[in-house]
């Protein structure tokens, strides 16, 4: 018998029926949800050869699966950047590895910034959601000590949902800590 990730466990018996219940599907194939999650980072074009080894080695560590590295397609001398250099790392996570890795993301690494405040709920206009960290090491699979270049990664999580406004209540109910929008009501002074 496999061992389900707790949060793909707590889609399916609270989340899905939480959403029939509020957006009324007629189908169970209506019910929006998560497709793939990618991480992506950029690597300078005048890294050497043990520091893109070594954001290889981080990405692959958080992401619990191997990096692929990107290369460029052609030469651009502006950007210092020759054809076939590699310009960058990303994993796409899917099934349990995605649901293990959201758990993760929203439970550990996000808590763990200083003065966090919630993320932004803006989606792309297709129910998907994209979220930049400025700093890896706040996963707990990286060891602050072996670090030796804090690098940002964007993650993006792609979902079945048609609207924002489907994509933004999945998430929520995954457990997703939006930032809450404070309205005041004051008059203007006339």
């Amino acid at each position: 018998m496999s061992n389900i990730p707790s949060l793909k466990k707590l889609y399916s018996e609270q989340v899905a029926p939480e959403l029939v219940k509020n957006r009324g599907y007629k189908n169970k194939h209506q019910v929006p949800k998560l497709i793939k999650i990618s991480l992506n980072t950029g690597i300078d074009a005048d890294a050497d050869k043990n520091q893109i080894a070594d954001i290889a080695r981080d990405i692959a560590a958080i992401a619990g699966q191997k990096a692929i590295l990107n290369r460029s397609k052609k030469a651009i001398a502006n950007f210092k950047l020759k054809p076939n250099q590699i310009t960058g790392c990303s994993v796409t996570l899917r099934g349990d590895n995605m649901w293990e890795f959201l758990q993760r993301l929203l439970a550990v690494a996000l808590p763990t910034i200083r003065d966090f405040r919630g993320v932004p709920s803006k989606l792309d206009g297709q129910g998907n959601y994209s979220l930049g960290v400025t700093d890896h090491s706040i996963f707990p699979e990286i060891t602050v000590e072996n670090v030796k270049k804090h690098m940002g990664l964007d993650v993006t999580i792609v979902t079945s949902a048609e609207t924002d406004d489907e994509g933004r209540e999945l998430l929520r109910l995954l457990g997703m800590p939006f930032r809450r929008i404070e309205t005041t009501n004051t008059p203007k002074a006339a």
